[in-house]
Order: C-alpha cells, then sequence, then structure tokens
C-alpha cells in the first residue's frame, strides 16, 4: 500500500499537472520525482497520468485514485487536528471562511493578535458572500465562517458585532436631497438580504425608485466610487474608519427612528469548537470586541 508521503506527491501532481512544477513543490529532481511515479503506477497496476508537451492528464484510473488519495489525506489532517487538540499549546491549521466586507475592514487585526500569540498555528482563510461561505461550513472545507445578516444555522452561532448603516456622499447632507440629484445611486450586488433591506428602506422613504443607479460587484469599488464623487451610496459603517475627507454620512433610520444596523454572526458546528485553535481564536475576538467597547 502506497504511504501517505506518496500519497501526497500524487496529489501535489493532480494540483500542478506538470512534471517540472510539481518536482519544484517537492522538492526533488524531475527524473527522480518521474521514476517513484513510474513505481506507484506499478504498485496501482495501472497508468495514472499521461505524459504529453502540454503536461500531465489523468486516466480514468488516475480519478478514481486522486480522488481515493484525497480522501485519505482529508482524514489524515482531521486525525492530527485531533492529536494536536490533546496537546496544551495551539497547533494546526485555523479554516476560516469570512464575508468579504469583515475580511478587508475588521478581521486583519484580529488576525494580526492571533499570529502575535499563537506562533505555531496556521491560518487557511477564503472570503465571498454569505452563501459561499454557508456552503463551505457544510462540505467541512473550514472550522468556521463568520458571515452578515441574520444567518438560518443549526449550529454554534455566536453574535459578533452590529454596524450601522449611512447614507454616504460627497454633496447629500439630507436625505431628501437624493430626489434632486441627477448623480447615480452606486449599489454592490449582494446575495444576503442587505440589498432587500436598502430596497426597503428606500421604498419607505421616498416611495419610488432611484433616478438613475451603477451597480457593481465589490462594495471597496463602490466605496471609492463615492468617495471620489462619482455618486451615492449606501456603507455599512464597518467600511468607514472616520478618516474620510469631505464626506458626508446620514444614519438610515427604521420606522421606529432607530438606527438601522447589520449583525455580523461566527458559525460552526459544535466539533470545530472542540479544536484548539478554535477556541483560542473564538477567545481572542471576543477579547478583541470588549477592547472595541472600551
Amino acid at each position: 500500500m502506497s504511504s501517505l508521503t506518496e500519497f501526497h506527491l500524487l496529489s501535489v501532481l493532480a494540483q500542478e499537472m506538470n512534471m517540472r512544477k510539481a518536482a519544484e513543490r517537492l522538492f526533488v529532481s524531475q527524473p527522480a520525482l518521474s521514476q517513484r511515479l513510474v513505481n506507484i503506477e506499478k504498485e496501482w497496476g495501472s497508468k495514472l497520468f499521461l505524459r504529453s508537451q502540454k503536461g500531465l492528464s489523468l486516466t480514468p484510473a488516475g480519478e478514481l485514485v486522486i480522488q481515493f488519495v484525497n480522501d485519505v489525506l482529508a482524514k489524515e489532517e482531521k486525525v492530527r487536528e485531533s492529536i494536536t487538540a490533546l496537546n496544551s499549546e495551539v497547533h494546526g491549521t485555523l479554516k476560516i471562511a469570512v464575508a468579504s466586507i469583515v475580511g478587508q475592514n475588521w478581521l486583519p487585526q484580529v488576525l494580526k493578535k492571533f499570529v502575535s500569540r499563537y506562533p505555531q498555528a496556521k491560518i487557511s482563510l477564503i472570503t465571498g458572500w454569505s452563501s459561499e461561505i454557508l456552503k463551505s461550513l457544510y462540505d467541512d472545507q473550514v472550522h468556521i465562517g463568520i458571515i452578515r445578516g441574520t444567518p438560518d444555522w443549526k449550529g454554534i452561532k455566536i453574535p459578533l458585532f452590529k454596524d450601522s448603516l449611512y447614507l454616504v456622499d460627497t454633496e447629500i447632507t439630507r436625505p431628501e436631497q437624493v430626489l434632486e440629484t441627477d448623480r447615480p445611486f452606486i449599489q454592490f450586488k449582494s446575495d444576503s438580504n442587505y440589498y432587500q433591506e436598502i430596497q426597503d428602506w428606500w421604498l419607505r422613504q421616498f416611495k419610488t425608485s432611484p433616478k438613475r443607479t451603477i451597480v457593481v460587484d465589490q462594495i471597496e469599488t463602490c466605496k471609492q466610487m463615492t468617495f471620489n464623487g462619482i455618486g451615492y451610496a449606501i456603507l455599512p459603517a464597518i467600511t468607514l474608519n472616520g478618516a474620510e475627507k469631505n464626506i458626508f454620512k446620514i444614519p438610515l433610520l427604521d420606522e421606529n427612528n432607530l438606527p438601522i444596523k447589520r449583525d455580523t454572526w461566527l458559525l460552526g458546528y459544535e466539533s470545530a469548537f472542540q479544536l484548539k485553535q478554535v477556541q483560542a481564536f473564538v477567545e481572542l475576538i471576543k477579547e478583541h470586541i470588549e477592547g472595541e467597547r472600551h
């Protein structure tokens, strides 16, 4: 039976599909890698990769073997995490999926503290929309997710913070001025209930649609276009650090005249919260939030 080292070798080959690149990643010579692959293929009794000038391609047998190899390596990582959790020090990889807006504007400060306090721990971070983060959790690709909005989640969910929404512009100082301006309303795409929340507020406030809109796919693009006077936008406080010059920020109010706020939640399965690196991260987040309040 192939060893875990050989499984790792096959996994790298399948990722790179190129002998030279795989050899560089594995710190071996190309001839040595080629010979090891020949031996592994003999052991499996079948060709796993086809070689050509363009690189490598998987045979049908290779596809089956690589799927098996990746399953074994994923299980190996889980076992290693469990063993690490038995030790007192925080080791292992902390796998996080986080809403892009939080990953850009809030999380870096937390991660800086984490890597400083736990130098033995590693971090794997992916960002995306809330639906993508939930999928990563369901598929067991990450330990914890941080999402915006109210989650439909059956596992552990911890409220992190709320931030207010603002109408932001270089010219507008009162909400009703949006009905007078010819400049566009700049919106960013979102798969959460954020977009609907803004639509509801707008209709309640103005009883009509915006005259002109520009839709962008990133909140940072939306922010920069607004700051450069192209149009106005509705942005959450998390994207506004207070250092903006010549920018007016008008808080959005609900029907009871209270500020409209966005929730941010930390989610995960109970099994993930038994890992020391996850426990350490959650404790550090709580410390960080407490520090922000004072």
